[in-house]
């Protein structure tokens, strides 16, 4: 399966570049807990401040199973809170979501 995502940063130049500087080399805890997930890829995109996450999911992937694994994984929640001085939430997102699931529109 593959799903997509967006999310802004905070629109500041220099935020914006060590926020891509840290994506340049993760944490491999992090990269690890991706693919125990079930992720078998990931990718970001960003245009603006704005961010576009995609990722292709195996059999064992399940987002309540992700959150799960990320609650109990410290690196993840050290990760987590560093990321936030980089992001800010979707005017339109829940309470506590960070990254919004898109809604497929087209396909060719």
């Amino acid at each position: 399966m593959r799903y997509c995502f967006a999310l802004d940063l905070k629109d500041n130049k220099k935020l914006i570049k060590q926020y891509e500087d840290y994506h340049k080399s993760v944490w491999p805890e992090i990269l690890d807990s991706i693919k125990n997930s079930g992720i078998d890829n990931m990718e970001i995109y960003r245009v603006g401040n704005r961010l576009f996450m995609i990722i292709e999911t195996n059999s064992k992937f399940s987002f309540d199973g992700k959150k799960q694994l990320d609650r109990s994984n410290n690196y993840v929640q050290k990760w987590e809170i560093l990321m936030s001085k980089y992001q800010q939430h979707l005017p339109f997102s829940k309470p506590g979501e960070k990254w919004v699931l898109m809604k497929k529109i087209f396909s060719c």
